[in-house]
This record gives C-alpha cells, sequence and structure tokens, in this order.
C-alpha cells in the first residue's frame, strides 16, 4: 500500500473555502444545520507548538458520500469473508454507500493481524486476512470506510490487565452476559485504544467510531462495591459527575489526538435514550458533552430498545412513531449546540424475537423505510443499518 504525508498547512488552506463561507453569526441568530455533506466551522484557536505539521496520507482516495453517509454494519468475519463480496454488492446495487467494519470487536479483539512492526499487543485474530485488499475493494466499489472500535467493554484486556478493569472479590466484575470492562477512568486504556485508532487510519479508514464509551449498564448500583482507581477523577464532584467528566475527557482527548496527525473524522454511538436526560447516570454518557466533541454522533434508536417512552406502548411496533419522536428531541437537544455535529442514527434491521408475542414485530422492508422516512422529515438524511449477522433486508428504498 503506498503511504506518504501531505502538508498540514495544505489541508487547513484547503478547509479554508468552507470556514470562510461558514456563518458565523452571533448566537441569536444561530440555527441547527443538518447538511447533506461533511461541513467544517470556524474556530479561532490557536495551534500548539508541537502540533504535526503533517496529515499522514495512506494513499486512498475516499470522498465522503455527496448525499450523506447511509451505511451498513460489518463485522470482521463478513470483511474477512465471501460475504464481503454480497455486502458490496448491495451497496452497488441499492443507495447504500458506506460500511461500518469492526476493528476492535466486542470482546476486545483486533480483527486483523498488524505486521511485527506495529507496536500493538498481541491480540490480533485473522477474520480479515487481507486488510489492504479490502480496502482497494472499498476504494474501487466507491464504498465509504468507517471503522468501528469498541472502547470500555473489552474482555481481551481485563483478563491481560485485571489492574486496568473492576473487580469483585479480587476476581475481574463481569456483567450477566459474561462480559468484562475496563476503567474509563484509566488514562492507559485511553491511550491504548486510540493507538488502535491511529493503526485504523493509517489503513486508510476516514471515520473512527467510537462504540460503548461508557461504563457497564447499572454501574451506579455497584459503583461502590467493585474496586478501581478512579484516578485524578475521584477528588471532586459526584460519583455520576466523576463518570461523566472521565467518559466526556476520552471523547475529547481521543478526538485531538487523532486530529494531530489524520485528515479523519470522529464519531461515537451512544445510547438514544441520554439524549432524553441530563445525563445518564450510572454509565457515564452525557448526550451533549459527547456531541460537543465529535464530528458526528450516532444514536442507537432502535424501536426493540426503548420500553414504553414518548407514550409509546410497545415500541417495537411502531418504528415511524418512536423514530419521529426521538428526533424531535434529539433536533432540540443538538440545537442548543454552538456546533452541533452530524446526527447519523443507527437505525433497526432486525426482528426483536426476545420481546415476546404481541411485543415485537417482523422487521422487513416497510418497517426499515419507516424510519428512514421519519429520520428524513426531522432534516436527519444520514443513517447506519444494524444487523449482527449482517444479513440485511432487500428491496429497500434507501430513499424514501
Amino acid at each position: 500500500m503506498k503511504k506518504f504525508w501531505i502538508p498540514f498547512g495544505t489541508a487547513i488552506l484547503a478547509a479554508g473555502v468552507f470556514w470562510l463561507t461558514e456563518d458565523t453569526s452571533g448566537e441569536e441568530n444561530k440555527t441547527i444545520s443538518y447538511h447533506t455533506h461533511k461541513q467544517t466551522h470556524e474556530m479561532n484557536k490557536e495551534l500548539n507548538e508541537d502540533l504535526s505539521r503533517f496529515y499522514y496520507d495512506s494513499g486512498y482516495n475516499f470522498t465522503y458520500p455527496e448525499d450523506g453517509v447511509r451505511g451498513i454494519y460489518v463485522t470482521g468475519h463478513s470483511a474477512g469473508g465471501s460475504r464481503f463480496e454480497k455486502l458490496l454488492d448491495l451497496t452497488n446495487s441499492t443507495d447504500l454507500n458506506s460500511m461500518v467494519i469492526d476493528i476492535k470487536d466486542d470482546f476486545g479483539n483486533l480483527t486483523f493481524r498488524p505486521g511485527e512492526e506495529v507496536d500493538l499487543p498481541n491480540i490480533g485474530k485473522n477474520m480479515i486476512s487481507d486488510p489492504q485488499e479490502m480496502m482497494d475493494a472499498m476504494e474501487e466499489n466507491e464504498v465509504y470506510p468507517i471503522a468501528r472500535i469498541v472502547v470500555f467493554k473489552d474482555t481481551v484486556l481485563a483478563e491481560k490487565r485485571p489492574d486496568l478493569s473492576f473487580r469483585e472479590n479480587g476476581a475481574i466484575w463481569k456483567n450477566g452476559r459474561e462480559e468484562a470492562f475496563v476503567n474509563p477512568y484509566n488514562k492507559e486504556v485511553w491511550e491504548y485504544n486510540v493507538k488502535i485508532a491511529k493503526e485504523a487510519a493509517k489503513m486508510g479508514f476516514q471515520e473512527i467510531q467510537f462504540d460503548y464509551v461508557r461504563f457497564p449498564e447499572g454501574f451506579e448500583n455497584r459503583d461502590e462495591e467493585l474496586s478501581y482507581s478512579r484516578g485524578e477523577y475521584g477528588e471532586e464532584g459526584s460519583n455520576v459527575e466523576q463518570r461523566v467528566t472521565a467518559v466526556t475527557d476520552f471523547v475529547n482527548y481521543a478526538r485531538e489526538e487523532l486530529k494531530q496527525e489524520f485528515d479523519i473524522d470522529v464519531s461515537v454511538d451512544i445510547f438514544g435514550y441520554s439524549a432524553t436526560l441530563d445525563q445518564a447516570p450510572g454509565i457515564g454518557q452525557n448526550f451533549s458533552k459527547i456531541s460537543d466533541n465529535v464530528d458526528i454522533i450516532s444514536s442507537m434508536i432502535y424501536p426493540s430498545h426503548w420500553t414504553p417512552y414518548f407514550g409509546i406502548d410497545k415500541p417495537d411496533l411502531h418504528p415511524y412513531k418512536l423514530t419521529k419522536e426521538y428526533v424531535n428531541v434529539e433536533n432540540e437537544v443538538l440545537g442548543e449546540l454552538e456546533h452541533p455535529p452530524e446526527s447519523r442514527p443507527w437505525i433497526q434491521d432486525f426482528t426483536a424475537r426476545w420481546l415476546g408475542s404481541g411485543n415485537y414485530q417482523t422487521y422487513g422492508k416497510e418497517e426499515v423505510e419507516d424510519q428512514i422516512k421519519a429520520l428524513n422529515e426531522g432534516n436527519i438524511d444520514e443513517f447506519l443499518l444494524w444487523n449482527a449477522n449482517n444479513n440485511y433486508t432487500e428491496g429497500v428504498d434507501y430513499t424514501p
């Protein structure tokens, strides 16, 4: 793969076209802008002396989709296996244009084996045996590449380094699904994940999407019982405030670190209900604060994952109405930010049979289109489809 560096100043000059034309009027005239392509905002900010003067260039030529990202989730096994060709066919035959590919998965494994020259731990699996071939195929097929990196849910790292995890009676604490988390207060964990993100950027990915940027669910019920260090966060504020600050600081740190070296976007997956609260007390997610530190915010708004919210009983049966109600809330929250990020929600393309008879429906063409229609009516034109097995509904109109 051809790799070289381009002058940082050149990138700044190119971006200046957008900065000079951006409306920078006062807050009384501020509006939230949902755009059909990536925009930048004017920022009067002095450059740090140690800021890299060059952006790394992987040699690939990917262009942000003109009409916005419409993407699918792709596991490491799918990206490195025979199913990848079928997924490319799907993007080529529809208005889908992007893939979110696991680079660090839900267990903490890398989905590829980096070369010996790469300073990463030995956590690679041979799911994607030839990352360059994969990237070449996406470039050839004009598929926009997004790297998914699961951050704080990391059983592999927790078992290798119990000191970086949460412990109970001397053993690593795991949730009911036998998954372990590492400690968001620990900056060694931050550095570990950003190092992986930088390798993904070098591979050619145009965006780093961080997932599980949070404490374990229900952490507020055990935060005083488990053994772990709060580092510099243990002195001020309540337990909730400390968690929110640590999670927000990680997002800010990761974005700043990546943007010093790479012309790349940073996004975060977040629970949809976080937008409806001042902050999610257990997991440490504050929707507005995280949104302030990312280029794209991706709320997971699958109808099946809501309790009777917004006055909707059995939300899985009402994908259009649930999505519509959520969009109204999110628009209001993002509208209060000076520079709101791009909104690109995760929507449902799977059937939630675990909800039990009468509480779910089979999701197909109509249900997927209903969610997209509700997003579009709320001036959100980007979305990501989630199906854990990467089996996506056929015949969907992705621009209804």
